[in-house]
């Protein structure tokens, strides 16, 4: 690539990718921060009252700390959506609109992230795994039997030497600096699927506005692309993103492999190793799997809808009617193209046009009446200043953080008496002092360490003492989840 095509390119992708815009905003770091923490993790979409809400909330707090930050949340989010950094869809089987982040702004939050958070990129393992996937390209692309047999054959003679070595106790185990860099580049891969799984919606996306175009732009009554969905040729599964993707998704849904990826993941949880990842990491390998399968599902669906909608397009009778509509705009612009050549355009007419008057605005823009808004203050009441009482300071430390220790204290004790136990059996046996912040943090242990279970179970719990409605016993219905081992601080 030349330097003028390389600027050109450069240029074209500084006005045009959302993720130079988002990085090139004047609240560049504020948006990244906001949107990094509420569609950036596990929650990847978000009603639009709930986002506005949340950013609200945090604009709130940056003003407090001298963040100069005039506009709303919604003025904000709509700047976002405009700058195509913001995705806006409309929830299946609801009329609420959702948010969601774009492709780029995905990789502009990654970037920054990666400057924040720098990670070794020469490490043995990477190397080790570019070696691997060499060497394993070379073998399986080989159209040479003898070759590939010679290959097979040294493969099977370097394995059999390790079970030699292994039935004779001499086994070969990384030390735990190399298990946790091996672990990291596992972890780094993992960070790029949410922008994987974006990128390949949106070669969906962008397939499905092509073949539309291509179905309304072609003359005739029939065309490559209509005689192909005829015939019963799904073209969106066919795409190279169509195939890439049925044949990841396959591979996802094997139950065997999803077996033997739970079982890996846990032995690695199990070992020392793992000391070494922060909690976020924990739970990102803990939830890999189902969050694949989530997403891709996400996408499955979508894959799905658009070759349903594309039939039905070419079937009824609104492929015409846009053939038509397009047919006439082309006749238009034609016709004003060869007008243009005697009448100047600003030359006046005697046409007259007569425009709605309607606005037209996202129903999530629009603000509800509440009265309570124009209420008048009351009087403002002083109190003087009393002395703090520290026992009252750390009984509202305690209740606005969940004491895990505690908790699994509790479900330790119940499981030194008994093989297993459920939320509800630990409930029963060690009273929730905090609340429903206790069952809260029974089930995020649960998550973490129990086996999940068919059906659902009820619980009991009381009030702390320092509510109004201590000694009133409140009822809940939550999953079941069965601890069988004992939780390691």
């Amino acid at each position: 690539m030349t330097v003028l095509r390389a600027a050109l390119t450069a240029s074209r992708l500084l006005s045009e990718d959302p993720a130079w815009r988002l990085l090139r905003a004047n609240n560049a770091a504020i948006a990244v921060a906001m949107l990094s923490k509420h569609l950036g993790g596990e929650q990847r979409r978000l009603a639009a009252p709930a986002l506005f809400e949340q950013v609200e909330e945090d604009l709130e707090e940056l003003r407090g700390n001298g963040f100069d930050l005039p506009q709303t949340a919604q003025a904000y989010c709509t700047a976002w959506r405009n700058d195509g950094i913001l995705i806006r869809r409309t929830a299946e089987g609801s009329r609420e609109e959702t948010f969601e982040l774009s492709l780029g702004s995905l990789q502009a939050i990654r970037f920054v992230t990666e400057l924040s958070e720098p990670r070794q990129a020469v490490t043995e393992s990477r190397l080790a795994t570019i070696l691997d996937r060499v060497r394993v390209l070379a073998r399986e692309t080989d159209p040479d039997s003898t070759s590939r047999l010679r290959a097979l054959h040294d493969e099977r003679a370097r394995i059999d030497a390790q079970i030699e070595r292994a039935a004779g106790g001499d086994v070969d185990v990384l030390s735990a600096e190399q298990a946790a860099e091996r672990l990291r580049d596992v972890l780094s891969l993992i960070e790029e699927i949410p922008s994987d799984f974006a990128r390949v919606r949106c070669e969906l996306e962008q397939l499905n506005r092509d073949l539309r175009e291509r179905l309304i732009e072609q003359d005739g009554p029939r065309g490559s692309v209509l005689d192909d969905i005829f015939r019963g040729v799904d073209l969106l599964a066919e795409s190279e993103a169509g195939r890439s993707f049925s044949g990841f998704y396959a591979l996802l849904l094997d139950p065997e492999q999803g077996r033997d990826f739970e079982d890996s993941i846990d032995t690695i949880m199990d070992r020392e190793f793992t000391s070494r990842l922060s909690a976020a990491q924990v739970r990102i390998l803990r939830r890999i799997l189902p969050t694949l399968q989530d997403r891709s599902s996400e996408i499955h669906a979508v894959m799905t809808a658009f070759s349903r909608s594309l039939r039905r397009f070419v079937q009824s009778q609104e492929l015409e009617q846009d053939r038509l509509i397009n047919q006439r705009l082309r006749s238009a612009l034609r016709q004003a193209l060869e007008t243009s050549q005697s009448v100047k355009p600003y030359a006046k007419t005697e046409l007259s046009l007569d425009l709605t008057s309607v606005p037209l605005n996202s129903v999530a823009a629009l603000n509800l009446h509440n009265p309570a808004d124009f209420e008048a203050a009351g009087e403002i009441t002083e109190h003087d200043a009393e002395t703090v009482d520290i026992e009252e300071l750390r009984a509202l430390a305690r209740a606005s953080e969940i004491d895990m220790i505690e908790l699994t204290g509790n479900i330790n004790a119940v499981l030194s008496r008994q093989s297993s136990a459920t939320i509800a059996d630990v409930l029963a046996d060690r009273p929730a002092t905090q609340g429903v912040a206790s069952v809260v943090g029974l089930l995020v242990l649960a998550e973490e360490h129990a086996t999940a279970l068919s059906g659902r179970e009820d619980v009991t719990w009381q009030p702390p003492d320092s509510t109004n409605d201590a000694g009133t016993t409140r009822r809940g219905t939550v999953g079941r989840y069965l601890f069988t081992e004992r939780i390691h601080p």
